[in-house]
């Protein structure tokens, strides 16, 4: 569990805090608008209505007990630097920001940003890469130039298995987890062979995956 701190509820905000509620963590809540923290105030530990861009009102939240700061400010970027300049003059250990375009992200590092996220073309690439191919049920990409597919095993392997491919031998890539009948397969024996309907989660480099699996992105 984790103590974090959240400022600025638009869809952004309202949604990391669903998903960080549901994480068990601690959370306080950061708007300017009473009419924004009313719908999270089920979800939150605590909140208060401010203006965080008012160093006296940032430094009495104590940022630096919360493990994490999130920035989720997305219509004003004047005040999401301004805040995350002060976050962490004010001490915060781990400062994330959001960001609407890619030119904000240097400026927001150079402020004491530790992470930019950018919620709408992160969303617009994995879902422009999960709906290019039928095969790719989920992708998630990896620093490096390398990335985490979950893709329907292809027509080509059902009926063999792991050590006839020879998928790290062969392909380069590492087999994660299989997923048959809704049950993921952690540990599995290289004489299991795949069967129709079953899913696979690979990690591999880029170049690699583009060129065994016929995946574009």
């Amino acid at each position: 569990m984790k103590s974090v701190l959240v400022i600025g509820i638009g869809r952004f905000g309202y949604h990391l805090i669903d998903q960080l509620n549901r994480a068990g963590d601690q959370i306080l809540a950061v708007d300017s608008s009473e009419e924004r923290i009313e719908p999270v105030m089920d979800m939150v530990t605590s909140s208060l209505i401010g203006d965080a861009t008012n160093p006296a009102f940032v430094k009495s939240l104590g940022v630096a007990n919360f493990d994490v700061c999130f920035v989720a400010i997305g219509d004003d970027f004047q005040a999401s630097l301004e805040t995350t300049s002060l976050l962490k003059e004010c001490g915060a250990k781990y400062v994330v920001a959001r960001a609407s375009r890619s030119v904000h992200e240097k400026f927001l590092l150079r402020n004491g940003a530790d992470s930019v996220v950018f919620p709408e073309k992160q969303l617009a690439e994995w879902s422009a890469i999960r709906y290019s191919s039928a095969k790719v049920v989920d992708y998630l990409d990896y620093p490096g130039d390398y990335s985490i597919f979950e893709i329907t095993v292809p027509e080509n392997w059902i009926g063999k298995s792991l050590s006839e491919l020879g998928i790290r031998k062969n392909f380069h890539l590492n087999v994660l987890s299989i997923k048959r009948n809704n049950n993921t397969i952690l540990e599995f024996p290289a004489d299991m062979v795949f069967e129709k309907g079953d899913t696979v989660t690979l990690f591999g480099a880029d170049k690699d995956i583009k060129k065994n699996l016929g995946i574009n992105y």
